[in-house]
């Protein structure tokens, strides 16, 4: 199974500090930096564009993973100029407007790694046979609904996450929607690697020893299924 990393999300950011708190969060110990993109139309609000990942770029130089989650209903049309601004992995929905197969070959055919995303509501048939064809490099469970920050952990999304799991025990399966302390490792137990949390680490008071722990606590429960 994949190893756990821990990619904070800078939607929690300070945007007015945008820079500093980003830095904070790699010398903290992230694994690299996850950008929420919405258009006001897939979902409720809107958010950054290819200028922020571009800036996180120039910021942190080539070597940062920068995650790209686009909450937006036509993917295929701005897909690329997040690839050009910087992105290391692109990620869709499986809800959104397109051919979603088509868009995930086009985002691999650029260089970068293509990810599928599922909303709470959403069964994991839905993606079935992307992951028997190898279509994508990782899912994206999320465990709120899209559009805003802060929002409670939906626990019914867990199971879905462990027949994920099932389908490809090699394959990245990362989680965004209040994810910390206590629903990472219950995460980690159903399957996920990735972990996408923001409020509970740009929040908390040492993020260098919240992230330390979340990482040593959801690498003791992975695969666990508890």
């Amino acid at each position: 199974m994949p190893e756990i990393k821990i990619l904070p999300s800078i939607l929690a950011a300070d945007m007015a500090n945008l820079e500093r708190d980003t830095r904070r969060a790699l010398t903290a110990g992230a694994d690299g930096l996850h950008v929420d993109v919405m258009d006001g139309h897939f979902v409720p609000n809107l958010s950054m564009g290819p200028a922020v990942v571009a800036a996180l770029r120039e910021c942190h130089g080539p070597a940062t993973p920068l995650h790209v989650h686009l909450m937006i209903t036509d993917p295929a049309r701005y897909a690329e100029a997040f690839i050009k601004a910087g992105a290391n992995t692109v990620l869709i929905h499986i809800e959104a407007d397109g051919d979603i197969p088509a868009t995930l070959q086009a985002i691999r055919a650029q260089g970068v790694r293509a990810g599928i995303t599922l909303n709470p509501d959403t069964p994991a048939t839905a993606i079935q046979s992307l992951v028997e064809t190898k279509a994508v490099d990782e899912i994206l469970c999320m465990t709120v609904h899209p559009g805003f920050g802060g929002q409670a952990f939906i626990a019914e999304v867990l199971p879905k996450m462990a027949t994920l799991r099932g389908w490809d025990p090699a394959i990245d399966i990362s989680v965004d929607g209040g994810v910390d302390r206590d629903t990472a490792p219950r995460c980690a137990a159903h399957g996920v690697n990735i972990m996408l949390a923001g409020t509970s680490l740009f929040k908390a008071e040492d993020m260098a020893a919240e992230m330390a722990a979340m990482r040593a606590d959801c690498a003791a429960q992975l695969g666990t299924g508890t």
